[in-house]
């Protein structure tokens, strides 16, 4: 479709808003768990150097151990309380060979 058109009712046009920083940022953490990940998918959605992204990754980077509340409410007026937490991927220890 064009970005503008002609209807019965008057000219019609397509609103194109470029995505911000902040989005691409989400949606890159969204695909990946890795940080360097992250702030390359980043920086290839939005064409900026990996150094500009880097800086507004690491500002908006919550803590590893952070636990987070949800609070979902019923119809019948109670709350019920959800606490996430993240926990670690378990490392194996390097063998000696």
């Amino acid at each position: 479709m064009a970005d503008s058109w002609e209807t019965k009712y008057g000219p019609r046009r397509v609103r194109r808003d470029p995505p911000t920083l902040e989005e691409a940022i989400v949606a890159a953490q969204g695909l990946s768990d890795q940080l360097n990940e992250q702030i390359e998918i980043a920086a290839g959605f939005m064409d900026l150097p990996v150094e500009v992204v880097r800086a507004e990754v690491l500002k908006s980077v919550a803590p590893r151990n952070a636990a987070r509340v949800v609070t979902a409410t019923r119809r019948e007026g109670s709350g019920r309380t959800v606490i996430v937490e993240r926990k670690s991927r378990r490392t194996r220890p390097a063998t000696e060979a």
